[in-house]
């Protein structure tokens, strides 16, 4: 019988995610039974809110359990199918354990066609990631046509993304990012109007104020904490905020001190909404369509971090709280 390596979750991390809290372990791979496919893991992602899946705080998904395999979305090979949906050579998609080879159910796997986008596009610009950008910003950021939009976490891979759908329906677009080359890289490869590095700027409020002269109309914060405070003296009437994720705030042990955001809502008449990219399963098929479209007509580019090794899956997923990553961090198999 073949067997596997897996990756499994071995404690829950008390602040940042360390290395000791993943475990490598071999088993062996069942037999197929109809309707199964076997997969050959070749490109996992890994992302932010799987920090919240290692907790057992209750939240929008299930946390992964105790020496249990991690999992998220992957690209995999079909090696052998007994289901009539799929067939040896096929490539798909969808939320896998971290496992080099396994065994899956076909409900929840989608073909992906390695001849119309590289294959790790698929768990970025035209998977979750381009979803995520593309809804947050439409269904909740609503925006408009000569509006300033402003990205915090904007050199990751949801943020570049959104700053980029901005600037293609007619906004003035400001990010935010930590270091000087991917500020750079935000106005010179994504189109951004103008770029703050929040690690080199004593004042944010003022630098938020500067490069956005006529205010803020739409905020998509992917950070949460002290910039997103500042972001809030800026804010215009009826100012929009769409809450992304708080990656500045997802391992702190306390509860984060931050300013009252109600006088600033009520002041402006501002709206600020959370949301799951699951909020807007209707709405899928139709975000896919426009980005495929958007990508193909050169009007969307989008930057990788593509990390090589299967035993290098814990550390890429904890280099994103370093700000390692340049848009997607994909590792490769």
């Amino acid at each position: 019988m073949k067997t596997t390596r897996t990756i499994n979750l071995r404690n829950r991390p008390k602040g940042r995610p360390e290395l000791t809290d993943f475990d490598f372990t071999t088993s062996e791979i069942p037999e197929l039974k109809d309707g199964e496919v076997l997969l050959s893991s070749k490109y996992v992602s890994v992302d932010p809110y799987l920090r919240g899946r290692m907790s057992d705080a209750p939240s929008y998904i299930e946390p992964f359990e105790l020496d249990k395999p991690m999992a998220s979305g992957m690209i995999a090979e079909v090696l052998e199918s007994k289901n009539s949906n799929f067939s040896t050579g096929d490539f798909v998609s969808g939320m896998l354990q971290w496992k080099e080879t396994q065994i899956a159910k076909a409900d929840g796997l989608i073909k992906v066609d390695p001849n119309k986008a590289p294959l790790s596009a698929y768990l970025g610009i035209l998977g979750m990631t381009g979803l995520t950008a593309y809804l947050g910003l439409t269904e909740i950021g609503k925006p408009k046509k000569g509006e300033t939009l402003i990205v915090s976490g904007a050199a990751g891979a949801v943020g570049s993304v959104v700053g980029q759908i901005g600037k293609i329906l007619g906004l003035r677009v400001v990010g935010i990012a930590g270091t000087d080359e991917k500020v750079d890289m935000l106005k010179s490869e994504f189109g951004f109007d103008e770029g703050i590095n929040y690690n080199t700027t004593e004042n944010m409020t003022e630098a938020i104020a500067k490069a956005c002269p006529d205010g803020v109309d739409v905020y998509f914060d992917n950070v949460g904490g002290a910039i997103s405070d500042a972001v809030l003296f800026n804010i215009n009437k009826f100012s929009r905020t769409v809450n992304c994720g708080a990656i500045s705030v997802y391992n702190n042990t306390e509860l984060p001190k931050s300013i009252s955001v109600q006088p600033f809502l009520v002041k402006k008449s501002s709206s600020m909404q959370g949301f799951v990219i699951f909020d807007y399963v209707d709405k899928h098929p139709e975000g896919i369509k426009q980005l495929s479209a958007w990508l193909h007509q050169d009007k969307l580019s989008y930057t990788e971090t593509i990390r090589e090794g299967f035993e290098n899956i814990p550390q890429a997923f904890l280099d994103l709280f370093d700000g390692k990553n340049k848009g997607k961090m994909v590792v490769k198999l």
